[in-house]
C-alpha cells in the first residue's frame, strides 16, 4: 500500500478540484478481497463482472428519484474504475475496484444535497458498500455536523476516516489509527467493525435533518411555469426537457461574444415573426427560475414582444430569455468545437480499448468475442440510465436531430396548459432564511452551553471538594494550613512531590556539592577578615571545608553546619537591611502606622518583632491570584496541587 497521505480520497495537493462540484466513490466489500493492483477484466474477470452488475443495480434503484428531476448542469452518473479511472481521485484509490462519479451543482446547492440523499439511500439498499463523498471544501458532511463532532476530528485528522455505510455515517476512530490511515486499511476496518465506527447519534441526526425532507424536497424544488417561446424551442423542450439547463446556463453566463448570436437568432427564430411564438408549460428548478427572473435583459432587435401592459408579458419575457439562451449556447458550442462525442457505442468501445479491456487479445479470438458481447450487453443496459448525460454532452447533435424533423405551430395550439406554480418563495424567502439562521444560532448556543458545562465539571473534578466554596464563606486559613501540610508531608530536600498522575519527573541533585557551592559564595575573603567585616575565627576557613577527607567526627559536622547557617543568616540580614523588603511583611500584633510620626516613629525594634508567616503567606497568594485575572498562573497551579481552588473576586471591577 502507498502512504496514507497519497491515498487520501480528497488529497488536493497535486490537482485543484473543480469548483461547485461534488465527488463520490462507492467501494463494494468484494473489492477489498482483490489484490492491491490495477484490475482489468483479464486479471480479475469476477471482480469486473460484479462491478458491472452492481453499477446497473444502483442506477436502477435510484431511477425512481431522478427520472423527472431537472439537474442544474449535469445528471447523476456512475462510472467503473476498471473502465474509466477517476481523474479527481488519487491514483492509489484506483487500485481498489470501485464506482465513482461527480456532479457539478453550480449555484443550486439543492443538487449537492440531493446527491447525498441518493448515496445514503444507496447505502441502505446495498448494505455491503462503503461510500465516500466530498467537494471542494473537503468533508462537507463534517461541516454540517461540526457542533457535534469529537474534539480530535478536524480537516487534518479526517483523511480516509469518513464513510457512508448502511444508511449511517461512519468515522474510523483515532484510537485504532493514531496517524492517518490508508484508504484500504480504513475500508477494511469499517467492514469488520461497523458498530465501533458508527458516528455518534447527534452527528447522525444533524446530517439526517439536512436530507430528511428528500425526496419530497427534490419535487418541491421543481418549478412549473408558462412561457411564450419560438416553436423550435418548444419542440426541443417537448422531446428533451433536460436541455432547459443548457439554455439557462447560456443566458446566465453570457458575454459580449455570445450576445452577438442572440441579436441574430439565426437558429431558433430566423424570421423573427410573432407567428412562430407559441405558449407552453415547462418545468425547471427553482434556481434556474430565479436566475432567469432576477436578471434584466433587453430583447434583441426585431424579437416579437407584447407591450408591458399585456397580461402575457412576463411569460413572453421569460420565453425570450430562454430562446436567447438556447441560441447562445448552441452557437458557442458549435463555433468552439465544444460539442462532445456523446455516449455512442464507438466512444464506449474506444474507452474500453484505451483502458486495456481487450489487452493482449486479437480481434476474432474466442475470448475477444466473449468480452465484446459482454460489453455490448452492458452498454445497452447502462445507456438507458445515461441517456440524459449523453444528450447534455452533445446538445448540438441532438438539437439538430430534433429540428430536422417536421414541426409546426399547429402542434402546440389547442393544448390545455396547467397554471404556473406560485413563485412567492422567490420574494418572500426572508422568513425561511431567518428560520434557518435561528436554527443555527440555537445549535451554536447549545454547543457553547454544553462546552462550558463540561469544562466547569472537569475543573471541579480536578481541584477537589473546596471548588464549591464561594467568596463569602471561603476560609483563608485553609491556604496556610494546606501549605504547612504540603511542606511537612509532600516535600523534602529533593523538592516538592506532586501527585503521581501528573507525570512529574524526579529532580536529581547532588546535595553535598550544592552546599559546597553555597559555602564558597558565602566564605569571607582574607581581606574581609583583616578589615573585621566578619566576626569569625581565624580557622573558619578550615572549619568550613566540607570536603576534608580526614573529618569524620559527626559532632564537628553539626557544629560546622550551625556555624555556616548563622554566618549565612547574618550576611543575608545585613544585605536586606539596605532594602525596604522587610517593610513589606506583616508582623505579629503590628499596630497601624501613625502618619504624623513619620519615619522616625519606626523603631529599630521591628527587627525583633516576629513576622506573621501565615498571614504573609495568605496575603502573597491572594495578590498573586488576583493578578492572574482569572487566567492560569503560578498561584492557582500551586493551590491546585494542594487540592484548593480560590473563588473568583466578583467585586474586583465594581
Amino acid at each position: 500500500m502507498s502512504e496514507a497521505n497519497t491515498s487520501s480520497i480528497f488529497h488536493q495537493k497535486n490537482s485543484r478540484l473543480p469548483e461547485d462540484t461534488v465527488f463520490f466513490s462507492i467501494f463494494p466489500d468484494f473489492s477489498l478481497s482483490a489484490d492491491v493492483k490495477p484490475q482489468t477484466p483479464k486479471t480479475n474477470p469476477l471482480i469486473f463482472s460484479q462491478l458491472q452488475s452492481l453499477h446497473l443495480q444502483i442506477l436502477q434503484s435510484i431511477s425512481s428519484y431522478t427520472t423527472n428531476y431537472i439537474w442544474q448542469h449535469e445528471p447523476f452518473t456512475l462510472s467503473s474504475s476498471t473502465q474509466s479511472p477517476c481523474a479527481t481521485c488519487p491514483p492509489s484509490s484506483n487500485h481498489i475496484p470501485h464506482l465513482h462519479g461527480k456532479l457539478r451543482y453550480g449555484d443550486n446547492l439543492e443538487d449537492e444535497w440531493f446527491v447525498v440523499f441518493l448515496l445514503f439511500e444507496t447505502s441502505r439498499k446495498f448494505p455491503n458498500l462503503s461510500i465516500c463523498v466530498w467537494d471542494t471544501d473537503g468533508e462537507f458532511l463534517l461541516i454540517e455536523s461540526a457542533f457535534h463532532l469529537p474534539k480530535w476530528l478536524n480537516p487534518e485528522t479526517s483523511t480516509n476516516r469518513i464513510f457512508i455505510r448502511g444508511g449511517d455515517l461512519h468515522i474510523v476512530p483515532k484510537t485504532h489509527f493514531p496517524s492517518v490511515p490508508t484508504l484500504f486499511d480504513s475500508l477494511s476496518y469499517v467492514l469488520t467493525h461497523e458498530e465501533k465506527t458508527k458516528a455518534p447519534s447527534s452527528v447522525q441526526l444533524a446530517i439526517k435533518n439536512r436530507i430528511g425532507d428528500y425526496p419530497n424536497r427534490a419535487v418541491k424544488n421543481m418549478h412549473r411555469v408558462t412561457v411564450r417561446v419560438p416553436v423550435s424551442v418548444a419542440k426541443i423542450l417537448k422531446h428533451e426537457p433536460c436541455l432547459i439547463s443548457l439554455a439557462v446556463e447560456g443566458f446566465y453566463d453570457r458575454d459580449i461574444d455570445s450576445m452577438k448570436y442572440a441579436a441574430r437568432m439565426e437558429r431558433f427564430l430566423p424570421n423573427k415573426s410573432s407567428e412562430e411564438i407559441v405558449e407552453v408549460s415547462m418545468v425547471m428548478s427553482r434556481a434556474m427560475y430565479a436566475q432567469l427572473m432576477q436578471q434584466t435583459f433587453q430583447a434583441p432587435k426585431g424579437y416579437p414582444m407584447p407591450p408591458r401592459s399585456d397580461g402575457g408579458y412576463i411569460a413572453a419575457e421569460l420565453g425570450m430569455k430562454i430562446a436567447c439562451g438556447f441560441e447562445m449556447i448552441y452557437q458557442m458550442k458549435k463555433r468552439n468545437g465544444l460539442e462532445g462525442k456523446g455516449g455512442t457505442w464507438e466512444v464506449y468501445k474506444e474507452s474500453l480499448e484505451k483502458n486495456g479491456y481487450f489487452d493482449g487479445l486479437l480481434p476474432g479470438a474466442k475470448e475477444y468475442k466473449r468480452l465484446m458481447e459482454n460489453a455490448q450487453e452492458y452498454y445497452r443496459k447502462s445507456s438507458l440510465h445515461h441517456r440524459e448525460s449523453e444528450i447534455l454532452s452533445a446538445p448540438v447533435r441532438r438539437i439538430d436531430d430534433i429540428l430536422s424533423q417536421p414541426f409546426s405551430v399547429d402542434e402546440f395550439k389547442g393544448q390545455e396548459i396547467p397554471p404556473s406554480d406560485d413563485d412567492s418563495w422567490l420574494y418572500n424567502g426572508e422568513d425561511e432564511l431567518n428560520a434557518a439562521l435561528s436554527e443555527r444560532q440555537q445549535e451554536m448556543e447549545y454547543y457553547n452551553t454544553n462546552r462550558k458545562k463540561n469544562s466547569k465539571s472537569k475543573e471541579q473534578e480536578d481541584v477537589g471538594p473546596s471548588s464549591s466554596s464561594n467568596a463569602d464563606n471561603y476560609d483563608l486559613g485553609d491556604i496556610a494550613k494546606s501549605m504547612q501540610e504540603f511542606i511537612d508531608k509532600m516535600s523534602s530536600f529533593e523538592g516538592a512531590e506532586v501527585p503521581s498522575d501528573r507525570n512529574s519527573k524526579d529532580v536529581d541533585i547532588d546535595v553535598e556539592r550544592f552546599m559546597k557551592e553555597i559555602e564558597s559564595v558565602m566564605k569571607p575573603t582574607k581581606a574581609a577578615c583583616a578589615d573585621g567585616d566578619y566576626d569569625v575565627d581565624e580557622d573558619l576557613s578550615s572549619d568550613m571545608d566540607l570536603d576534608d577527607p580526614d573529618d569524620s567526627d559527626t559532632e564537628e559536622d553539626e557544629d560546622e553546619q550551625t556555624d555556616f547557617m548563622e554566618s549565612y543568616s547574618d550576611a543575608l540580614s545585613k544585605e536586606l537591611k539596605s532594602t525596604t523588603l522587610d517593610k513589606s511583611f506583616v508582623r505579629a500584633n503590628d499596630p497601624p502606622v501613625n502618619k504624623d510620626e513619620g519615619a522616625s516613629g519606626e523603631m529599630d525594634d521591628d527587627e525583633f518583632t516576629p513576622v506573621d508567616v501565615d498571614l504573609n503567606l495568605v496575603k502573597s497568594f491572594l495578590g498573586s491570584f488576583s493578578s492572574q485575572e482569572g487566567l492560569p498562573g503560578p498561584a492557582s497551579n500551586l493551590l491546585g496541587l494542594m487540592g484548593l481552588q480560590l473563588p473568583q473576586d466578583d467585586n474586583k471591577d465594581k
